[in-house]
């Protein structure tokens, strides 16, 4: 990425940052909003193909490529192998195009599915879609029987793969 794409990726994360979401609508113990949401491969993910098989890490996030997005993408992607191994499904979600989500996923050596809401119809069920039309970073970690389980709200993108794993593994 040259200079004028990281200054304008750092007013956006800052933009974003500024309008999030709230997740109001939707409490711990709710049946969560299913969905059907393509990769960046073009491969389809349904949240009811993990219902009863596993825990499942639902991360949105504002913008591919964004500092924050990429060290949060990236904390998940260095402990990817831990949530592997315990059996949990671990999914970023947003509403950039599946060829932006390529290209990050490319460039960051993402090893975990980032699924396109390009319609923001997902965003929306789940209560994520901020004022500027961008997925707030809102995590979900839902059980196994498809109940959200926890929610994190306040993420802190340093520490945000260690937290989930640490949630998810209680759900095992």
């Amino acid at each position: 990425m040259n200079f004028t794409g990281k200054i304008t990726a750092l007013i956006s994360s800052a933009l974003l940052f500024a309008c999030g979401g709230s997740a109001e609508n939707i409490k711990s113990g709710d049946l969560a909003p299913g969905f059907s949401l393509k990769d960046d491969k073009g491969i389809t993910y349904n949240l009811s193909d993990y219902t009863g098989k596993s825990p499942v890490v639902l991360y949105f996030y504002p913008k591919a490529g964004t500092p924050g997005c990429t060290k949060q993408a990236c904390g998940i992607r260095d402990i990817y192998q831990e949530f592997n191994e315990n059996n949990i499904s671990v999914f970023g979600i947003s509403v950039d195009s599946e060829n932006s989500l390529k290209e990050f996923r490319k460039e960051e050596n993402l090893n975990f599915p980032l699924l396109s809401d390009n319609d923001k119809k997902v965003s929306e069920s789940y209560g994520v879609l901020n004022n500027l039309g961008f997925s707030s970073r809102i995590t979900f970690i839902i059980d196994k029987s498809g109940r959200i389980a926890n929610i994190i709200r306040d993420v802190d993108v340093s520490t945000h793969a260690a937290d989930v794993l640490e949630l998810a593994k209680k759900l095992k």
